[in-house]
């Protein structure tokens, strides 16, 4: 299974006649994150008009999203709407305004908040994530080069290497590819070298 998701934290920021639209992301992974995400931008941004917000959690499938004080539907909507359109989960977004003294209108507000979604989601860039397992090896250092390019083409990444007596890898692959790594690691090392799984993750690949 993969899913979506934004692949670093971010902002953007803009005007649109005098107020000024600040969109902020976050990658997180529960409803509890996302509500301290939400605290912490309400609490930076305490003298804005409004703090409007969305998240998505993959687990539990919770989708939430709040006007805070826009007229009803044309804020915290539309920025649902931008991550649903855009297929991503388990991350948040928390508009900013501070209003510039000239009304918008109900269409002008769903396409602030909007684009205030977008610009941040640009900023962020997004993420695919998939079912990954965790693991370690240990090879001498006549074989490390040939088993790190192994790793690396059967799309694993490498997370840590240690140079000691021998090279100790710690990696992650798709975990249905384990079973065709194992084997190659296998014939790779004439059955010298087998590689530890540790725990299963979601991961980006």
């Amino acid at each position: 299974m993969e899913y979506k998701t934004v692949a670093k934290n971010a902002q953007a920021e803009f005007y649109e006649k005098r107020s000024r639209f600040i969109g902020h992301v976050r990658a997180l992974e529960s409803e509890k994150e996302a509500q301290a995400f939400i605290a912490e931008i309400k609490s930076k941004y305490w003298d804005a008009t409004h703090n409007v917000y969305a998240y998505s959690i993959r687990t539990g499938g919770i989708k939430r999203f709040s006007d805070d004080g826009e007229p009803q539907g044309t804020a915290g909507m539309p920025v649902l709407d931008v991550i649903q359109k855009k297929s991503l989960t388990d991350c948040a977004i928390v508009v900013t305004r501070y209003f510039g003294g000239i009304q918008l209108g109900a269409g002008g507000l769903v396409r602030a908040y909007s684009r205030s979604a977008s610009l941040a989601l640009e900023a962020a860039g997004l993420a695919k994530m998939a079912l990954c397992v965790r693991c370690r090896l240990t090879s001498d250092y006549g074989l490390h080069e040939r088993v790190a390019q192994l790793i690396e083409s059967k799309g694993g990444v490498i997370e840590d290497s240690d140079f000691a007596e021998n090279v100790r890898l710690k990696f992650y692959l798709k975990k249905d590819k384990i079973e065709e790594f194992q084997k190659a690691l296998s014939e790779l090392s004439f059955g010298k070298l087998t590689c530890q799984v540790e725990e299963e993750l979601y991961a980006k690949i």
